[in-house]
């Protein structure tokens, strides 16, 4: 291989850009292109809250929570795991911590200093970025597509491509929202009174799954981290309620005691919150859903999530489509990384670490074939 060795990377959201950061490193001349105006929107977005990286549990329950794709993405994140990310940062001059709950963040607890470092050094390797560029199709040049999936169209993730694919019969699962606000039509005190409340601690109930974490409500709907963790559960089985447990950490019969030996001079409000230590929020989530049992308040759904919103996509190209180097079958010269293969995860350092894995080990083996 030659420094003459031009490759094409299609996308320029995370999985594009360490695509080409592995690829330029290595020397090769690398053309980054983006249909949108500026690099890596939804990278932006998603870091506004908090950067999180990946997660620092050990790596085979890391790898349980991509589901079915567990098999065919261990190679790729196993070659550039997790604490590889925090070397990465660290090689940008960006610090990561720990926090209590396991998740990786940078230090800085933004995408904006990661990108801006990022961005440099790829220039500094002489990537070129070309903005407002589409994708034309396939053609015998080495590309790397990183295309993303279907939430935050406006961002860049519009999915244009897949009209494409399924023109040359390459297989692409229908896109649906994950890690997403479930819809729910509130009582209009509700909304109105703890929109925005948090409830910590509980475990989303889904057949004989439990996913424990926090949720948060909104004026249309419920959303947080025990909603994301069961994103997939709930979509597969088409779920129209879930149940809610508000004290995981108690046993049913201990419940039912308390709920025995209330006194009969204790308002429903103040014995839930006496006995149980349940917040204004929770106590009202009961009441919507009618609920006299902090384990299984039952919310029902309005609906499904909107894809448009969601904080990431599942379905995509279809494992069947490409080979272990992430090579499609019908255009060897062609790479598929990132969102816009067929995996799903949870929020909580999953979807980047997919992300930037896939983009790493496919680089770095075309660079091995070159």
């Amino acid at each position: 291989m030659t420094t003459k060795t031009h490759i094409r990377v299609v996308g320029a959201g995370p999985a594009g850009l360490m695509a080409a950061d592995v690829l330029s490193s290595a020397g090769c001349k690398v053309t980054l292109i983006d249909h949108h105006r500026q690099p890596a929107r939804k990278f932006l977005l998603a870091g506004r809250g908090g950067l999180n990286l990946t997660h620092s549990e050990p790596l085979e329950s890391f790898l349980n929570s991509y589901g079915e794709a567990k098999e065919w993405l261990q190679p790729a994140i196993q070659a550039f795991p997790p604490q590889a990310i925090r070397q990465w940062c660290h090689d940008l001059g960006i610090e990561t911590f720990v926090g209590s709950s396991g998740r990786v963040f940078p230090t800085c607890m933004k995408a904006s200093p990661v990108l801006r470092a990022w961005l440099n050094r790829l220039r500094n390797n002489g990537v070129e970025l070309q903005s407002n560029t589409p994708w034309q199709g396939f053609d015998d040049q080495h590309t790397i597509l990183a295309l993303g999936g279907a939430s935050w169209p406006e961002l860049g993730s519009n999915a244009s491509w897949v009209d494409i694919f399924k023109h040359h019969g390459i297989e692409v699962s229908p896109l649906q929202a994950s890690n997403v606000r479930l819809p729910v039509l509130w009582s209009d005190f509700f909304k109105t009174k703890f929109s925005g409340s948090p409830i910590k601690n509980v475990a989303i109930k889904i057949g004989a799954e439990s996913f424990r974490g926090e949720i948060m409500i909104s004026q249309t709907g419920i959303e947080g981290g025990a909603i994301y963790a069961a994103s997939r559960a709930i979509r597969q089985g088409q779920v129209q309620a879930i149940t809610i447990d508000l004290k995981p950490d108690l046993t049913e019969s201990l419940v039912q005691q308390r709920i025995e030996n209330r006194a009969k001079k204790d308002s429903r409000s103040n014995f839930l919150r006496k006995a149980f230590h349940l917040t204004p929020a929770a106590i009202a989530l009961m009441h919507e859903g009618q609920s006299e049992n902090p384990k299984a308040v039952t919310i029902q759904l309005s609906g499904q999530g909107e894809l448009r919103r969601a904080i990431s996509t599942a379905g995509g190209v279809a494992k069947s489509a490409f080979n272990e180097n992430f090579q499609l079958y019908k255009f060897p010269n062609t790479i598929v990384v990132g969102e816009m293969l067929d995996w799903d995860a949870p929020t909580g350092g999953y979807l980047l670490q997919a992300c930037l894995s896939t983009a790493h080990f496919a680089a770095s083996r075309l660079l091995e074939r070159l």
